[in-house]
């Protein structure tokens, strides 16, 4: 098969295609001849060598990619064949190997694929999907909310936007630049504001037509976020799942206590609260059954898996729209 292999941590070019052993199955476990691998931002930080949140930085040289969607060609030991042949995504969990033409992991985090959902769109849904799932369980979101989504042309946040114009919110949609916000505008958001025009605060204001936010979707941090949280109405939410510019928002508790505003990271222990009793296989059940059903639709970015470098620089520089995904025959 042909893979990305990382021998040592750095820039994105250190991503190498070249051929490598095809994996076998172990017990308990099915090759996935892959579609579709998904990129996470969490990718580009565990190859520079400076990982964020649970995962450690793994052994070298190695595969990276955790998410990937395809046919079941080979089962290990102990595995009933009606697997054979099964269109599945899955999420391979704190072991990499998604970035190639096959890769394996245990039957129990397969998911079979629902009809009318092709790879790409389900390799997107089952990590971002999942944790925009779990974003709106705590989100409260309804009718009478007005939202804010930063980075709304990204993977999270054009299936916020598409989330709060399901719930029958106003949502005003922040994200970087003429092509952005014009996908933003096609994904139903009421308006759409470029964040990094001068003044774009009193745009946004503007577009909010005198209406105080009720809630902002923060996955960007920074500046971009303190003028999103100036635009929140007193008893306002800050809902934090990511800050892309680089560091989040420091927010003093005073100013929050004296506008009543919550302030809540949805990374982490609080995501695996907001799963429930089944653990993040629920979140990602319900990320896949709202994307067959069409409820949301993820918006894609694809590079050929040779190019795998190519996507983490314009993952890195804000260059993509929507979920960044690898395609082994494009």
């Amino acid at each position: 098969m042909h893979a990305i292999r990382l021998y040592s941590f750095g820039p994105a070019e250190n991503l190498r295609y070249e051929k490598a052993d095809d994996p076998e199955p172990g017990p308990g476990q099915v090759r996935i001849a892959v579609a579709a691998s998904g990129v996470h931002v969490i990718d580009t930080a565990i190859r520079a060598g400076d990982p964020k949140g649970p995962y450690a930085l793994p052994e070298l040289p190695t595969i990276p990619g955790r998410e990937v969607a395809g046919t079941v060609d080979a089962l290990g030991p102990g595995i009933g064949p009606e697997w054979l042949g099964r269109r599945v995504v899955a999420h391979l969990g704190m072991v990499p190997g998604g970035y190639a033409e096959l890769a394996v992991t245990d039957t129990d985090r397969l998911h079979v694929l629902p009809d009318g959902l092709d790879f790409a769109e389900a390799v997107a849904m089952i990590g971002t999907g999942r944790t925009t799932m779990g974003i709106l369980r705590q989100s409260g979101l309804g009718p009478d909310d007005v939202a804010l989504v930063t980075a709304a042309a990204g993977g999270i946040g054009s299936l916020l936007v598409q989330a709060a114009r399901n719930a029958g919110a106003t949502v005003v949609g922040l994200a970087g630049g003429p092509a952005k916000t014009e996908r933003v505008l096609a994904l139903g958001a009421d308006a759409a504001v470029d964040y990094t025009a001068p003044g774009w605060t009193d745009l946004a204001r503007a577009a909010l037509a005198g209406r105080p936010a009720t809630v902002v979707f923060d996955g960007v941090g920074s500046d971009p976020a303190r003028g999103a949280v100036d635009l929140l109405g007193p008893s306002g939410r800050h809902l934090v799942y990511g800050w892309a510019s680089g560091g989040p928002l420091q927010l003093a508790a005073g100013d929050l206590a004296a506008r009543r505003i919550t302030s809540a990271v949805l990374l982490g222990p609080s995501m695996l609260r907001a799963a429930g009793p089944d653990g993040l296989r629920a979140l990602e059940s319900a990320a896949l059954t709202e994307a067959a059903a069409r409820r949301l639709i993820p918006a894609l970015h694809p590079f050929p898996l040779a190019q795998a470098a190519a996507a983490h620089a314009a993952l890195e520089s804000r260059r993509t729209l929507g979920k960044v995904v690898l395609r082994p025959e494009l």
